[in-house]
């Protein structure tokens, strides 16, 4: 007589206890695969790339009524990763411009690449917007700007990066880097004259990167 307590069959009970076995092997091994990626990232550290706005050259700058603003900048931003064991792959990353907050150049994708160690990239995208309704302070602002000389304008760049140590990929992250530049419209002086009234202004700024 069996009671409600046991397996049923012999084999059933070897079964089902080897079947626990295994399952518990393979939690024990995921484990310690997790434990010793965490492990190897804690010691490498990684540290996020740098950004550096290099020039920007202006071939197009003017509001019209009413208050639309066409712009075609060429700009010129090197990436820097300065870890020694970890590459980088920018997946996706895309370059706009903005003036006192708001965006006014469409976004221009930069093609997807992979950056490894202590490697360095330079890119040289077009950003543009023609005819791109500006509200109507920022029309005023722009003509006060224009006045004293001096446009103050953020190039952001938005994507999404994934890590890599060795054969491990990590999942993605979102990537943010904020260049302003500061283009001095009072004088042509103060860039370098190109073809077609086109001036191009040596920056070298610093970016700021969140990641």
């Amino acid at each position: 007589m069996s009671t409600k307590g046991d397996c049923g069959h012999h084999h059933g009970c070897k079964r089902h206890k080897l079947f626990r076995r295994i399952f518990a092997g393979i939690l024990v091994f995921i484990l310690i695969v997790l434990i010793v990626i965490l492990l190897v990232w804690a010691i490498l550290r990684p540290t996020k790339p740098t950004f550096v706005l290099q020039d920007a050259t202006v071939y197009a700058f003017n509001v019209s009524s009413p208050n639309l603003l066409t712009c075609n900048f060429q700009i010129t931003i090197s990436s820097r990763n300065p870890n020694d064991n970890i590459g980088v792959y920018y997946d996706k990353l895309d370059v706009y411009a903005t003036y006192r907050s708001q965006q006014i150049t469409y976004r221009t994708a930069i093609p997807p690449t992979y950056q490894s160690s202590n490697e360095i990239n330079v890119w040289s995208p077009f950003v543009y917007g023609t005819d791109v309704p500006v509200a109507p302070y920022n029309a005023l602002l722009l003509s006060q700007d224009e006045g004293t000389g001096v446009i103050p304008l953020l190039f952001k760049l938005d994507g999404r990066v994934r890590w890599r140590v060795g054969t491990f990929i990590s999942g993605t992250y979102h990537l943010h880097v904020n260049c302003p530049a500061y283009i001095d419209f009072g004088s042509k002086q103060a860039g370098i004259p190109l073809a077609n009234n086109a001036v191009k202004y040596q920056l070298v700024v610093r970016c700021s990167v969140n990641v």
